[in-house]
């Protein structure tokens, strides 16, 4: 159709328009080579002030092309066909596709508030600021993140889980010309739009996932992409950070998003929109030619509007989820105090115990290598054991971390070494986040599942947020106190999950959706 190719048309050419835009931005970049790319104080030339302009129209015309034809975005009453697949289809080239791109695209994700943590020394450097000024940076990457949470996860349920993820994609790309920007302000500001644009990759990423995958293996897969997505986000930033920051400076690190957002754009062509979202919004034919892919049979037909409530609301709050997203909302917030708040603080703690900078940092690295396994053992336990146990297990964990961390001054032993706070804490953290956010793509319904996951994203970004909004404050608080002010919502989180999470493993998307026709 005519229409249609008009939205590729822009959608490509917006594409290239965003990468030109930032392309202006690199010879002012290459000209302070001399300098060790130090460019604090130089002032913005024409072709920067074109680049920002670019990159506004690109995005705009990037996302017209992502829209859906007007003909096909209402959704229309009436039946509906019912697929067999993905629910009892069996894996395929097409699902291992499909995995390993969105490995692929969280471990870009995530990569960038890895990063956080090695661009600030040299930024301290080079703007000569102090340590409470520079935690600007993370606390306006953490708001951006947790305002993109959510706001993304509303438009995948508007326009769905692709066309989301691939415009968030393209103003990751843009944002990679905060590595161009001379005054510290400038990248406070554009560290807080990078966030906004990264934080709808991770939710939607989820909830495409568990919509495309079959039942069997929903379970395993949304957790193991996590969990590489995790520590391949980790992993990538420190190596290149070792490999790329010599040579280049620091602000290579943000311009790591023109290359790495140009790849998920680029295999945009392997990433399917959901076919259960095109059913639900009536679009049957786009629906049928994706399921193709997966060996898709229609099986029944039935009325579509007796079937499905189209309220959607926001947060997800209806007295039918009230528990269990008060249950999840509480583990994400914990979630975030640990991992952008008590593991952050906790290299400065140590040193002021009498530990060496390097012998900090050791401890935290060697502790962190057992990521990779708790991956695993997380993946085992959400497939083969129970996603709601296994949640209520990894929280438990990350609580028991922070009661050693709360006893270390008790005499015992044991508790006096930190190594044994900060690997209980670490794998804590690690298994609650890689089975926190599957687990949500899977509680919730089809309308809402999209906003769900945002809302859910979005409060793991929170728990950080009030970490650093404390940090501005008052600087990092004493360990022992700031396990215990996270140690008693654990321990609610942890109640509320056992009361109200429900049991998803084994069980059919389809039977999950119907929850919608029980609406008041």
């Amino acid at each position: 159709m005519l229409s249609e190719r008009r939205n590729v048309f822009a959608f490509w050419a917006g594409s290239l328009i965003v990468t030109v835009g930032v392309v202006l931005h690199l010879p002012m970049f290459w000209m302070a080579r001399d300098m060790h790319f130090m460019m604090a104080g130089m002032p913005m030339d024409a072709g920067m002030m074109w680049g920002m302009a670019l990159i506004v129209i690109g995005v705009g015309l990037t996302g017209f092309g992502l829209l859906p034809n007007a003909q096909t975005a209402a959704k229309p009453a009436g039946p509906r066909e019912i697929f067999s697949p993905p629910e009892e289809a069996p894996l395929s080239r097409a699902h291992w596709t499909v995995m390993a791109i969105l490995a692929l695209t969280l471990i870009i994700d995530i990569m960038k508030p890895a990063s956080l943590g090695f661009v600030t020394p040299g930024m301290r450097v080079e703007y000569g600021v102090d340590s409470a000024m520079v935690a600007w940076l993370p606390f306006a990457a953490l708001t951006g993140t947790a305002l993109g949470s959510f706001a993304w996860g509303v438009l995948a349920d508007i326009y769905g889980r692709r066309a989301t993820i691939l415009l968030s994609s393209i103003m990751f790309v843009g944002t990679a010309i905060c590595g161009a920007m001379p005054s510290f302000w400038w990248n406070v500001g554009m560290c807080f739009a990078m966030g906004a644009a990264a934080g709808g990759m991770l939710p939607v990423a989820y909830a495409l996932l568990a919509e495309i995958m079959p039942t069997k293996h929903r379970g395993w897969s949304l957790v193991l992409v996590g969990g590489i997505g995790a520590v391949g986000g980790y992993f990538a930033a420190s190596f290149l950070s070792e490999i790329l920051q010599p040579m280049f400076g620091w602000r290579i690190m943000w311009f790591l998003n023109l290359p790495t957002g140009l790849i998920v754009i680029l295999l945009s062509t392997w990433i399917p929109e959901s076919a259960r979202f095109l059913q639900h919004m009536g679009r049957a034919e786009e629906a049928r030619a994706v399921l193709k892919r997966f060996g898709a049979v229609v099986i029944a037909v039935e009325d579509e509007s007796e079937t499905h409530d189209k309220r959607a609301p926001l947060p997800p709050v209806d007295k039918r989820f009230l528990g269990v997203t008060a249950a999840l909302t509480a583990a994400a917030l914990v979630w975030g105090l640990v991992n952008f708040g008590l593991l952050l603080w906790l290299p400065g703690a140590l040193v002021d115990e009498g530990f060496s900078f390097n012998a900090a940092s050791a401890l935290i690295a060697k502790s962190s290598l057992l990521a990779a396994p708790v991956v695993i053992a997380a993946t085992l336990m959400y497939s083969r054991w129970s996603t709601k146990w296994s949640l209520v297990v990894m929280a438990g964990v990350m609580g028991l971390g922070l009661v050693t961390l709360l006893l270390r001054g008790s005499g015992v032993p044991a508790l006096a070494d930190p190594v044994v706070s900060v690997a209980l804490l670490i794998i804590g953290s690690t298994g609650a986040i890689s089975i926190l956010l599957p687990y949500t793509a899977e509680v919730y319904p089809l309308h809402i599942r999209g906003r769900a996951a945002g809302w859910i994203a979005g409060c793991s970004k929170l728990g950080g947020l009030l970490a650093q909004a404390l940090s501005l404050l008052i600087g990092s608080p004493p360990l022992g106190a700031a396990a215990l002010a996270i140690g008693v919502p654990t321990a609610a989180a942890m109640a509320l999950i056992a009361a109200f999470g429900p049991e998803t493993r084994g069980r059919d998307l389809r039977q999950i959706d119907k929850v919608d026709a029980g609406a008041d």
